[in-house]
């Protein structure tokens, strides 16, 4: 097994395969932007610049740790005012896990959803932002 790949324990005679833990980011990092009530995601500076250049990054904000217990990830998010935390927290861990189910077959230890702020901005249309 290659060096920070997710064995899948699927060989067949084509061969096997192997699950980068940065697909298991990107499909837990639009996962949890899919759920009403999360404004962003935390990136850090690079992230940031690289969006502003027309990138988007969807693994960012979201932390993969493969270990022998299972497969732990963490998720931090801005969250918009007004709305229920717990609620929209476990929302986003129900997506995590469901799209990941669905699309690796892969089930997680833990899904750890930390909420890093609060914006109070409403989300700008297109037409707002012109």
């Amino acid at each position: 097994m290659a060096e920070n790949m997710l064995d899948m324990g699927q060989e067949t005679t084509l061969g096997k395969v192997e699950i980068a833990p940065e697909v298991i980011e990107v499909i837990a990092g639009i996962a949890s932007t899919e759920v009403e009530g999360v404004a962003a995601m935390r990136g850090s500076f690079a992230t940031g610049v690289v969006e502003k250049l027309g990138k988007k990054n969807h693994g960012k904000g979201v932390k993969v740790e493969l270990t022998n217990e299972g497969i732990l990830v963490d998720v931090y998010v801005l969250m918009y005012f007004g709305v229920s935390i717990p609620t929209v927290a476990q929302k986003i861990q129900d997506n995590i896990r469901q799209a990941l189910l669905t699309m690796t077959g892969l089930e997680l230890k833990e899904i750890n959803v930390h909420v890093v702020g609060v914006t109070f901005e409403a989300p700008k249309t297109e037409l707002e932002s012109i």
